[in-house]
């Protein structure tokens, strides 16, 4: 793993963005997983940014998302389809045919995750994840237990990420309680990943996920056995790992 350590937020947004630019100028179709959350917004403001001040193309770009909630329609305020328009898509001159989320109103849950890491396997696989994580450890919806699935799959969210994401609702009734996520093997198989986390309440999680030690309660410890990780994190959780 390769740590890099930001300033602040701002910085860190910046750092993302600037490595994210570089693998879309250097592959002739770049292939990019996309995570959403409050984490890579800045990321993607500053895409956006590079894109009107630079130029940067997104016209040869596809995209695979990590994960929706399920029994959201694409067209609600907070479904991720929805988030990634605002936040990203609807910002640059990416060609919406070729950004993928799963489906949260699909009939057949089955078919469409298999659907859906098949279309990543037929595109070559994903050159680079972004991934946020959640304070239990989660990346994607793949939240802590005593088993973790491999491939795309419907994931019942566990009460601390609804709470976590209540921010984003009315109520906390509102959160869905379901959703669709790629599974570890699926976001293993990135032939790069690029993991984000600022902030005091991160600081814990990240501890546990540099440590050496593997475990299902704690599902982004895995990345520790992948080949091509780079974190970036602020000033204040470097402080908490004793990293300059």
């Amino acid at each position: 793993m390769k740590i890099i350590v930001a300033k602040d937020y701002e910085e860190l947004s910046k750092k993302a963005a600037d490595i994210i630019a570089q693998e879309i100028k250097t592959k002739s179709n770049p292939i990019l997983g996309l995570a959403t959350g409050s984490t890579p917004i800045g990321t993607y403001k500053e895409l956006v940014n590079l894109h009107r001040e630079e130029d940067l193309d997104f016209s040869k770009v596809e995209t695979f998302n990590l994960d929706e909630y399920y029994g959201l329609d694409s067209t609600h305020e907070q479904s991720y389809s929805y988030f990634m328009k605002k936040n990203l898509f609807n910002n640059v001159n990416i060609n919406m045919n070729n950004t993928h989320i799963p489906n949260g109103l699909t009939e057949d849950i089955e078919k469409e995750c298999k659907d859906y890491d098949a279309l990543i396997e037929k595109k070559g696989g994903i050159d680079l994840q972004l991934l946020g994580i959640g304070v239990n450890g989660h990346i994607g919806f793949n939240e802590p237990g005593e088993e973790l699935s491999t491939g795309t799959h419907l994931v019942d969210l566990e009460t601390n990420t609804i709470k976590a994401n209540s921010r984003f609702f009315d109520s906390i009734e509102e959160v869905p309680k379901k959703a669709i996520t790629m599974g570890l093997a699926s976001i293993m198989k990135s032939k790069r990943i690029l993991l984000l986390a600022n902030g005091e309440n991160k600081k814990e999680i990240i501890s546990k996920i540099i440590d050496g030690k593997v475990s299902t309660n704690v599902p982004a410890s895995i990345l520790q056995v992948h080949s091509n990780v780079t974190i970036i994190i602020d000033k204040e959780i470097a402080e908490y790992l004793n990293i300059n």
